[in-house]
């Protein structure tokens, strides 16, 4: 056991909220990083976010994680085993140890599923969870209350918590396993997990400093940072400055308006992928009656030109999408591509007896999404040429949400990203038929209602047999583009950028929460 990471991670919180950094030793392979975001906590379940996912794979492991091909790579759990239709036996790693000393076991993994049941952020994607058990030290058994076929999605957010750490009461005679939303709690202040770095220091919304765990398990990993500084640059322009004039060594995320100045720099280097995120239009079935007919939708899709947004207004940044599934994903189907055809638009505008057009109402965001508002305005005038005539209007994204749950445009911009990397999660929340009492379409501003995808997105969720399931979800995207359902626009692409001798793209995923802990920086 390594007495000084113990003695860390057992005083941190009294130094957590005032410290400022040291100045990283030189002699060692020091990151200094730059995000848009900065963990409210270091809780990893207070918060289902960007910043506490990225704190989460640096500081603790999850049982398994996703390769860069949507596959699933083993970490704390070494295999699984599909029992029966609602169960799932997992193997553990035997040679794990928390930062604290304590032996990573079995029980860690019980406690941190219960836990994660009970996070309010949570608590709905764990759900399907009836139990989990400890058979022995190394092994778990997840039962679900019907067959599901996510349970390795899940695993990938079940980080296992130090049990023994976590557990009794603090100073002040509360649970130190207690979850406190934007509040102080004992585990929102100290942090004992079985990942690749150790928090040292921490000034919230200034800088976070990590070091790495002496004996971290992972003997097989490249990696070689020692230290890293994290600190949250939200202005675009001033983190991108930072890394031009040599002040941090990685950036995340470079604005599509400085991928040109940060791709000619010969002093850094630029990653960009295709991101998992749909940007989309619905059209609201109940406001415009015209929307009902399929001939109506179908040229609204035609009438907008995706590759066109991609090239010029996203410049590149941007893949043009025809269907919500990402390649990768179960549902993906292959040949679905962008359909931009304007005289078919007219034509099928010419059948629907609309040859003159219609006037709509179109609301979208303009600081939500890259280029929100100037997407919006491109589309209108898109529209423009098959005679309809659009009155545009953009918020902030504080008051666009109210405004788009009250379905108070005949157009609506909304970006999803499906928070288990799977297909149905697109359709459940964003075209099944309403329905306040489930759940269903909760996002779904078009009123499209297909009960029979309802119905096939069901059976699919129930089956555990993943070729077959992912035919089933093939099938929903392919009636979904052929109802023309919605009007999808793009995937966001993802772009960082690093000094050159930091190797930054064997670390880098769609999920957009690089792997740290195999990160190398190499001998300038």
């Amino acid at each position: 056991m390594n007495l000084k990471k113990t003695l860390l991670a057992s005083v941190i919180g009294a130094a957590m909220t005032t410290a400022v950094l040291p100045t990283v030793a030189s002699a060692e392979n020091s990151l200094r990083m730059a995000y848009d975001a900065d963990p409210v906590s270091l809780d990893i379940h207070e918060q289902l976010s960007g910043g506490i996912l990225q704190l989460s794979h640096m500081t603790f492991d999850p049982l398994v994680r996703w390769n860069k091909d949507l596959t699933f790579e083993p970490r704390l759990a070494t295999g699984w085993e599909q029992v029966d239709d609602t169960t799932m036996r997992m193997t553990l790693r035997d040679d794990v140890e928390f930062h604290s000393g304590n032996a990573f076991s079995a029980d860690d993994v019980v406690w941190t599923v219960e836990r994660l049941k009970r996070s309010p952020d949570f608590k709905a994607i764990f759900e399907p969870i009836e139990s989990v058990t400890a058979l022995d030290d190394t092994t778990v058994e997840i039962k679900t209350s019907k067959p599901y076929p996510l349970l390795l999605n899940l695993a990938t957010y079940v980080f296992p918590m130090d049990s023994a750490f976590y557990s009794g009461t603090d100073e002040d005679g509360d649970p130190k396993d207690e979850i406190v939303k934007n509040g102080n709690s004992y585990a929102s202040s100290h942090l004992s997990g079985t990942g690749p770095y150790v928090v040292t220091e921490r000034q919230q919304g200034v800088r976070i400093g990590f070091e790495r765990f002496d004996d971290y398990w992972d003997e097989e990993s490249p990696g070689n940072v020692d230290n890293i500084v994290m600190t949250p640059i939200s202005e675009n322009a001033t983190r991108v400055a930072a890394l031009l004039s040599g002040d941090v060594d990685f950036i995340a995320p470079v604005p599509p308006n400085d991928l040109d100045r940060v791709r000619e720099d010969e002093n850094v280097q630029l990653v960009t992928m295709s991101g998992t995120r749909i940007i989309l239009f619905h059209m609201n079935q109940e406001r415009v009656e015209a929307f009902q007919d399929p001939r109506v939708r179908q040229a609204f899709s035609y009438a907008v030109n995706q590759e066109g947004i991609a090239d010029r207004l996203m410049k590149g940044f941007a893949t043009p999408a025809a269907q919500f599934s990402p390649a990768g994903y179960a549902g993906h189907v292959e040949g679905l591509e962008p359909r931009y055809d304007l005289e078919k638009a007219k034509q099928l505008m010419a059948e629907a007896g609309f040859e003159d057009g219609f006037e709509i109402t179109m609301m979208a965001p303009n600081n939500r999404y890259v280029n929100d508002a100037k997407i919006a305005q491109a589309v209108a005038a898109m529209l423009a040429r098959i005679n309809v005539t659009v009155d545009l209007k953009t918020l902030p994204k504080a008051q666009y949400w109210g405004e788009y749950d009250d379905r108070v445009a005949d157009m609506m911009m909304i970006g999803w990203h499906a928070d288990t990397e799977d297909s149905a999660n697109f359709h459940e929340y964003l075209t099944a038929c309403p329905d306040a009492d489930t759940g269903a379409g909760q996002y779904n501003a078009g009123n499209y209602c297909n009960p029979e995808l309802d119905k096939l997105v069901a059976e699919a969720n129930l089956e555990v047999d993943l070729a077959k399931r992912a035919e089933m979800l093939q099938q929903v995207e392919q009636a979904l583009y052929d109802d023309a359902a919605f009007v999808p626009l793009h995937w966001q692409d993802l772009a960082w950028a690093s000094a050159s001798n930091v190797d930054i793209e064997p670390i880098l995923n769609v999920m957009n929460f690089p792997y740290l802990g195999d990160l190398v920086i190499n001998e300038e």
